[in-house]
């Protein structure tokens, strides 16, 4: 025959899809090459609209701290190291708390925030001095309140020991009782209170009812809202699970060696 068809020529048929296979890497290389500066563009878009809603969170507080000088940094919770396994911009704590393979459970004596599971890494947000030293730390938090999840931002001094500001963007407890802890007025408690005593002990926290003015636990707790006792106890409870050994505290003390 004069002519054969594809099927009779494999050798003919192997060499056209070869040929369309260059052709394809060829367009999708080109296609890549191009369209990387849209990704990489909208990877930092997305970061900085991160970074704006945390401190819209914590409007009146570090307001003067500009978006684009804000670092963000993934941590590798158990060890307190920085890792570089996902990017810390598009890395959802969410999704990895509820995957097996991305969070651990928590032992029920160690699970004071009722979360259940712990994602194995954590986003926090650092803003450094002129020195390159840490001078702002800005880290996320969740629990469980009364009647929902509470999820938002601590922010500590360089110290890691000085509460700059305590931020909650979401939660659905009681409208005029466990909301209050989205009211300003109890949120310009927490500025100055300190994380820890002299002996270093955990000691930040929310009082059950009103405190003594002046007395040691002045220093390191806010009085509770009245009438939300449980959104209170959790807010109390999430702060010292995410500043414990199970949550940042293995990242919070390499900070304090310098290694931040």
């Amino acid at each position: 025959m004069a002519e054969s068809t594809l099927s009779e020529n494999p050798i003919q048929a192997l060499l056209t899809v070869l040929g369309v296979a260059v052709v394809c890497a060829l367009l999708v290389s080109v296609s890549a090459v191009k369209l990387r500066p849209h990704y990489v563009a909208n990877l930092e878009a997305h970061r900085l609209a991160q970074l704006e809603s945390i401190l819209s969170a914590l409007s009146g507080t570090v307001h003067e701290v500009a978006a684009e000088n804000i670092e963000s940094r993934l941590v590798e919770l158990t060890s307190g190291r920085y890792s570089d396994k996902f990017d810390p911009a598009t890395f959802d704590a969410r999704k990895a708390a509820t995957d097996p393979g991305g969070s651990t459970p928590i032992p029920p004596d160690h699970d004071i925030a009722g979360i259940q599971r712990r994602e194995k890494h954590a986003t926090v947000f650092l803003v450094r001095d002129a020195d390159g030293g840490v001078a702002l730390i800005i880290l996320p938090v969740r629990g469980s309140g009364y009647q929902s999840s509470l999820y938002g931002f601590l922010a500590l001094a360089g110290d890691t020991s000085t509460v700059v500001a305590l931020k909650f963007y979401e939660q659905g407890d009681t409208p005029g009782m466990g909301a209050r802890i989205q009211d300003p007025s109890w949120e310009a408690l927490w500025p100055g209170k300190r994380v820890y005593d002299d002996a270093g002990a955990l000691r930040i926290g929310v009082a059950r009812g009103r405190l003594t003015p002046g007395s040691m636990d002045a220093e390191h707790m806010v009085d509770g809202i009245s009438g939300a006792t449980r959104t209170s106890q959790g807010v109390h409870d999430l702060l010292r699970f995410w500043l414990g050994d199970f949550g940042f505290g293995p990242f919070l003390e390499r900070v304090r060696r310098g290694e931040g």
